[in-house]
């Protein structure tokens, strides 16, 4: 017989809240965490706007040791301390220094799209190509590995169970969900940490700045940058931080007695194959509309019984497409169809992290009866007027949320969708 899973923990450090209570806060208040980076600027980048955590130093050096933070480059940073927060909201206590004990039934997957591009501009390419390879130190590999951060979690938590990264560009986050749910149903794992982080780099930055998809026409008010569903809307803003849930089989959690923030019901992953339309920077309509008919099939659910969608919604020309396949998909007309809002108005793109930034969005949306506002979208795209009853543009109290259908589509064309219901015991 398969598990049901469900939420146990959250951790959040994202470019408008560190931690549940001031990312609820900004959620909420529909507060943005885009800025204006001087660097940027003096790099001639075109968009000198993106959305960076703050106060992330002073809190990793409240929870790790100096030989750790030696060893942790941004994303190793946001990672770490979401991890360590969704372990400790599940319930958990941290291992103590000489405890040689291994949770075998606890593991993690934990993805990224770039990285450690920041230690690879900052140090490893320099380094080595002015001939001083010696000077790279022995943290250096680690700090660039796809898979360092889940490994560092790892021996933070004493995680025994299968502890991997994975990558699959803007789809990683709510990937690693998805693929932590499945292990946790096929009775492999009583307990996963799943989520992506996403360094903050202006290298990781660059090539979707060369590519003249980042928004470029508000760099003199970075709040109003990021502008998804908006006819003025002129390329996504980057974006980095890092989401982690605690997914937990509900026999594991009942046992505990631990609290239940959410469960998830069920869940999609595709590619569209780079056709019809698809390619590598653009999503096959047919693709997306698959994947999210896959999790409603695996929900086992009425589309109907959806009462909200969090979209992938970049503020690019795919966000109109994007809103005509949820409603196809879903089988709802404009008049049917229910609220639809982007988390990354407030936070940006946060690549590999932006599904997990954004699923964390989800579950406490459910959990405080809200559903947040997709700001910037006052001039709604023409395409889509006839949906602007389901945009909301300020907070929607909702204190009967009971289901959220998330998504996040990526470069390659490929595709993930996630059913999250609230739980009531």
């Amino acid at each position: 017989m398969s598990q049901r899973v469900v939420v146990t923990g959250l951790g959040v450090v994202a470019p408008n809240g560190v931690g549940l209570d001031q990312y609820t806060k900004a959620l909420r208040g529909g507060i943005s965490g885009v800025r204006h980076y001087p660097q940027l600027e003096e790099l001639k980048f075109g968009c000198t706007v993106g959305g960076i955590p703050q106060g992330v130093d002073d809190i990793a050096d409240r929870y790790f040791e100096e030989d750790e933070l030696l060893a942790m480059n941004s994303s190793h940073r946001y990672g770490c301390i979401a991890a360590v927060d969704a372990w400790t909201d599940a319930g958990f206590e941290l291992p103590t220094p000489g405890d040689e004990s291994v949770d075998w039934d606890s593991g993690a997957i934990l993805g990224t799209g770039i990285g450690g591009m920041d230690t690879a501009g900052e140090k490893l390419v320099p380094l080595v190509d002015t001939g001083k390879v010696r000077r790279l130190g022995s943290t250096i590999v680690e700090q660039v590995m796809g898979s360092g951060v889940s490994a560092r979690v790892a021996g933070l938590l004493s995680l025994g169970n299968q502890v991997t990264a994975n990558s699959s560009a803007c789809s990683t986050g709510l990937e690693a969900i998805i693929e932590g749910y499945h292990r946790i149903i096929a009775g492999r794992a009583k307990r996963m940490l799943c989520g992506g982080t996403e360094g903050s780099s202006h290298y990781s930055w660059a090539g979707f700045d060369s590519m003249r998809v980042l928004c470029r026409s508000h760099n003199d008010e970075p709040e109003r940058a990021s502008r998804p569903l908006s006819a003025s809307a002129g390329g996504f803003v980057p974006g980095s931080g890092a989401g982690i849930l605690h997914l937990e089989s509900l026999e594991s959690a009942q046992e505990r007695g631990v609290r239940i923030y959410a469960e998830i019901l069920g869940a999609g992953i595709n590619c569209g194959g780079h056709r019809s339309g698809g390619s590598m920077t653009a999503p096959n309509p047919e693709g997306v509309e698959r994947c999210i008919l896959q999790a409603i099939d695996d929900a086992s659910i009425d589309p109907h019984e959806v009462d909200a969608i969090n979209g992938h919604l970049t503020a690019t020309g795919a966000d109109s497409q994007e809103v005509f396949s949820w409603a196809k998909a879903l089988k709802r007309t404009p008049k049917t169809f229910p609220l639809i809002s982007s988390t990354k108005s407030m936070i940006g793109h946060g690549l590999g992290a932006a599904g997990a930034l954004e699923s964390v969005a989800c579950i406490l949306m459910l959990e405080n009866g809200f559903v947040h506002p997709s700001i910037n979208c006052e001039d709604i795209h023409p395409n889509i007027e006839e949906y602007v009853g389901s945009i909301p543009q300020a907070v929607h109290e909702m204190t009967n949320l009971n289901t959220i259908i998330k998504a996040g589509f990526g470069f390659g064309d490929v595709n993930s969708c996630a059913i999250f219901r609230k739980w009531v015991d």
